[in-house]
């Protein structure tokens, strides 16, 4: 069984920044992708960024430039850091990754952990 804990998530005003963690436990033999959705309040969960085992990285349009994944191979951790933060980021965050438990790939999910932006 997979877990993933996040951590890192809370209040800011605008222009401050946040670095959220989230680390998978469990009898892991790899792990090929960790990632980052958000999710604001009635609307549908969207992709923030993603990196790959091998450092491969993807963000949407509206974090380029103020958002960095970044991941810990050895620690099964990933991270953003949120830079220049923007009312409009405000939205809970999860954390998914694509695990290999040793029987393929599936996809796992963190609880989520609340950002809001503002002043």
């Amino acid at each position: 069984q997979v877990q993933l804990v996040e951590s890192g998530g809370g209040l800011a005003q605008p222009g401050e920044s946040l670095r959220l963690s989230c680390v998978a436990s469990g009898n892991i033999f790899s792990i090929y992708a960790m990632g980052w959705y958000r999710q604001a309040p009635g609307k549908q969960r969207e992709l923030v960024a993603d990196i790959i085992d091998s450092g491969g990285t993807r963000y949407a349009d509206p974090v380029k430039g103020r958002f960095t994944i970044s991941r810990d191979n050895a620690k099964n951790t990933v991270y953003i850091e949120m830079n220049t933060l923007k009312p409009e980021d405000t939205a809970v965050y999860y954390c998914h990754a694509t695990i290999d438990l040793g029987m393929g790939y599936h996809g796992y999910w963190g609880q989520g952990t609340q950002v809001t932006v503002s002043s």
